[in-house]
């Protein structure tokens, strides 16, 4: 078992005020005593300095790096994550969290050893989205019912991942010093890293997994997507460059898509309980 406590959430920012505000007020709500650390990278949009500020002097486990130029979301990533010094999430600033999502992180990472990444469910998350599989799911309204009928069904195994999917992604901070922070100079702006980053983990013999038992809400494209952070052929090209199996492997399991009968579980729960607030055990 690795050493208890819970991993660094770390927030790398660009401009988004809107969403970034709805995250701080989300990570208020679900984990006030977490240790966080907001990487403002440049940000020119007003307001947005001075709500980062204002959010981290409220509380002395949270700290701000605030970059003097704009160099990307992979940059800012490896600024928090070499500040983490150990376990932490990746949280995008479009991100909202539930209740339990660190700890059940957190629990995921300590499992085993070998775990390097660890994704939770989320409406927006290619392979782990809910209800529809590799899907842009609506925002939902009711999140928290979401986080509880996922820690409802949870089966406690933590199932295999291709990858991991950036948006919320717990590190495990022993993979990190074996394999090194994320590739900035294959990535630039962003799109890709933590693929790669996975990737190299699997072929290093460490694992990347679901944790099931934690459900994060993802707007999707609004922090670093306007200055480039989304797919594209180049993006592409630099990840298969680096891993020429990488859509051969993923592909695969989509195509074998070993969660469906777990999605299924969850939405049944939900079907059976209503929209309600539902109460669930820790698995």
């Amino acid at each position: 078992m690795k050493p208890s406590g819970l991993p660094t959430v770390v927030v790398p920012v660009f401009n988004a005020l809107a969403v970034t505000r709805q995250c701080l007020a989300a990570l208020d709500r679900c984990s006030p005593d977490a240790r966080v650390i907001v990487v403002n990278d440049a940000s020119t949009e007003p307001g947005l300095l001075p709500l980062l500020r204002d959010w981290v002097a409220r509380h002395p486990d949270r700290h701000l790096i605030d970059l003097p130029q704009n160099r990307g979301f992979v940059h800012a990533a490896n600024r928090g994550a070499a500040e983490a010094k150990g376990d932490l999430v990746l949280l995008n600033s479009d991100a909202e969290v539930t209740p339990g999502w660190l700890e059940a992180l957190g629990r995921c990472l300590a499992s085993d050893r070998a775990i390097a990444t660890a994704t939770p469910w989320s409406n927006n998350a290619e392979i782990v989205s809910l209800p529809e599989f590799c899907q842009v799911n609506p925002v939902p309204a009711d999140a928290d019912v979401w986080a509880a009928a996922v820690l409802a069904t949870a089966r406690g195994d933590y199932p295999e991942l291709p990858t991991g999917v950036g948006f919320c992604m717990a590190i495990a901070g022993t993979a990190m010093q074996e394999l090194g922070l994320f590739d900035e100079a294959a990535f630039g702006r962003g799109y890709g890293e933590e693929n790669d980053f996975c990737f190299r983990a699997h072929k290093a013999g460490w694992r990347n997994v679901l944790c099931e038992d934690a459900y994060v809400v993802h707007h999707g494209g609004q922090s670093f997507g306007p200055i480039g952070l989304r797919p594209d052929e180049s993006s592409m090209q630099r990840l298969l460059a680096k891993h020429p199996d990488y859509l051969e492997r993923v592909s695969q399991w989509i195509e074998r898509d070993p969660l469906a009968a777990r999605r299924a579980e969850v939405l049944a729960y939900r079907a059976a309980h209503g929209s309600g607030k539902l109460t669930a055990s820790t698995p």
